[in-house]
This record gives C-alpha cells, sequence and structure tokens, in this order.
C-alpha cells in the first residue's frame, strides 16, 4: 500500500484548521456548512498530528550523545 502524502503543508493546514474552528466557534455559520467544516478540520487534525508524530520520531533518531554518535533518544517536551 503506497504512503500517503499530506495533501498541504503542516502550517497551511494548521492554519486552515485554525480558521475552522474560529468560525465554528462563532456559531454563524449554517448547519451543512458545519458539518463539511468540521469533516474538513479532523482531516487536517489528523494531517497535523501525523506530520508532527513523524517529526519527533526524527528528532529522536537524529539526537546526538556526548561522543557525537546518533543514538535514539526520546524527545523531551
Amino acid at each position: 500500500m503506497p504512503k500517503k502524502e499530506s495533501k498541504h503543508p503542516f502550517e497551511q493546514s494548521l492554519h486552515r484548521l485554525e480558521k475552522i474552528v474560529t468560525a465554528l466557534e462563532g456559531g454563524d455559520v449554517a448547519l451543512e456548512d458545519s458539518l463539511k467544516m468540521y469533516e474538513e478540520g479532523i482531516q487536517l487534525s489528523k494531517e497535523c498530528m501525523e506530520t508532527l508524530t513523524k517529526a519527533e520520531l526524527r528528532i529522536k533518531q537524529l539526537t546526538k550523545d556526548l561522543n557525537g554518535k546518533l543514538q535514539l533518544m526520546d524527545f523531551e517536551e
């Protein structure tokens, strides 16, 4: 099964998600439009989480120890 690529860059997806949340919180959106926006928001949220998870894994894989060797280390928040 081929790897699914994100349709949008992370920052663009996050910006669109923020606009959707603002619109839905405003309460001025028709029901049908609200449902469509909610569905889009869920998809964008999943894409953003996948991107963040992949970035975290890369940080873990690329963290160097004191001797300069690459080693798997936990990402510290």
